[in-house]
């Protein structure tokens, strides 16, 4: 993945950031999901009084480039918390990624704009559920 796309889906994950929803953790996440055709789509968490009843948004990125008709993905960036810090997507984030990509998917974890990490999908879960299609 060139260079200038990875810094793209990193500044778009931390600009959308502060559109976050959460008045109960005050833990701000930004995601910006790559398509396969180039398309970035951008969401953010959303958390609920019942907070089982809260969205990530590693989730609600695949949920809005889904309903476009989107079914094929490159890369997702993530940025989560305080400037510094990690945010690794959760478990059902990451069933929901295995479910919809290839394990080479790229995840970038964000510390700052200048400081991130990329790992593959199938470092994040080593072995995620499937069922044959």
């Amino acid at each position: 993945m060139e260079e200038r796309i990875k810094k793209e889906l990193v500044l778009q994950a931390l600009n959308i950031r502060k559109n976050s929803y959460s008045p109960y953790s005050g833990f701000c996440v930004g995601a910006a999901l790559l398509t396969e055709g180039g398309r970035i789509y951008t969401a953010v968490n959303m958390e609920n009084a019942s907070y089982p009843a809260g969205i990530c948004a590693e989730a609600a990125a695949f949920a809005k480039a889904i309903s476009e008709g989107e079914r094929s993905f490159s890369a997702i960036a993530i940025a989560g918390g305080k400037e510094g810090e990690e945010c690794f997507p959760c478990g059902i984030c990451r069933q929901i990624m295995a479910e919809h990509c290839r394990g080479d998917l790229t995840v970038i974890i964000i510390r700052s704009p200048e400081d991130y990490r990329e790992l593959k999908l199938e470092q994040l879960l080593p072995f995620g559920f499937r069922l044959e299609k």
